[in-house]
């Protein structure tokens, strides 16, 4: 997940991303949807859920090996720097039909996400099918059939708008303090939302100025690499593997958002996503959850995952949702 490049203009966002209508389309072998690790204990999915409408996965960012690493001749510039420190991919993907083993043609205009680019010019600019097909040979996937690619494409711009949306949430609860984040978390998650909008708009009326919504820096795909909370998960599947039968996650990504206080101060916080697949549909549809949540990078950040939680847990723990019901009967 998570391949964006920003080498030309950005476009006029597009939203919301259509899944496509062909659902013939599968990701590659060697792409880590497909290999999960073989003796790792199953961990249940996260509470964050998205579900595309189509079969197809895209194909998520692999690091570079310790051979792509070395130099290949003396004096030559590193692998690193070559990479756009941005998102840790070749600065330049070609978007033209180079390969001969390519079977079809695939579209080569970019589409724009909504996603705001936190150098302020404009938003994140998802790759081109042509770009993907490129990329993807370039990491030896050589088995991807061409005219897959446009549906994996689409499920993966998919699931980076679902991740930027709960990155938003997160923002729309925390950027104004731990104790507004209390008094949004503490009515739960069905009344959240519209409980942070309204005091989002309270506070920009009363200082007389715009609410600035938060940027993505950088970001970095880490697949290879499981997150404490899912290591932890996975051990909890093997102890448990009754309850908690799932796959570990196939990708994980870590996010820098440039998060903007109510006084305009700025703050660079990273986010965690991991990205799960669950059983499908009984339509066929695939199934796929997001886990997302800040970085446990300092107190704070450890305080706003407990207060969500936490906030929840209290909400129906004490009855709120009862207490609301009997309120609007006794209106």
């Amino acid at each position: 997940m998570g391949w964006f490049w920003a080498d030309s203009t950005p476009a006029a966002p597009v939203a919301p991303h259509p899944m496509p209508a062909n659902a013939s389309a599968t990701p590659p072998p060697g792409c880590p949807m497909h290999k999960p690790a073989a003796d790792a204990p199953a961990a249940p999915p996260p509470s964050v859920v998205t579900k595309p409408s189509d079969s197809a996965s895209a194909c998520p960012y692999v690091p570079p090996t310790e051979a792509q690493k070395q130099e290949p001749s003396a004096g030559s510039p590193s692998y690193i720097s070559k990479l756009n420190p941005l998102n840790y991919m070749p600065k330049s993907i070609s978007n033209q039909r180079d390969h001969a083993e390519q079977s079809v043609d695939l579209p080569l205009e970019r589409e724009a996400s909504t996603i705001p680019r936190g150098d302020g010019q404009g938003m994140w600019e998802y790759p081109s099918p042509q770009q993907m097909y490129n990329a993807m040979l370039r990491k030896g996937y050589t088995d991807t059939p061409a005219e897959h690619v446009e549906s994996m494409v689409a499920v993966h711009n998919f699931l980076n708008e679902g991740a930027w949306q709960e990155i938003v949430e997160w923002e729309r609860r925390f950027s104004a303090g731990l104790k507004r984040g209390w008094e949004v978390c503490k009515k739960g998650e069905e009344n959240a939302y519209p409980l942070a909008e309204m005091l989002a708009r309270k506070d920009a009326l009363a200082a007389n100025t715009e609410t600035k919504d938060p940027s993505l820096v950088r970001f970095m795909g880490r697949p290879s690499e499981l997150t404490p909370k899912a290591r932890m998960l996975q051990v909890m599947g093997w102890l448990y593997p009754s309850k908690y039968e799932t796959e570990p996650p196939f990708d994980r990504h870590d996010w820098f958002v440039r998060r903007v206080h109510p006084d305009g101060t700025e703050r660079e916080k990273r986010y965690v996503i991991d990205y799960y697949s669950g059983p499908p549909e009984e339509t066929g549809e695939p199934v796929f959850y997001l886990d997302v949540r800040p970085a446990v990078d300092g107190p704070l950040d450890a305080a706003e995952r407990m207060i969500r939680w936490g906030g929840d847990v209290w909400w129906r723990a004490s009855g709120g949702s009862v207490r609301e019901e009997l309120a609007k009967l006794k209106k």
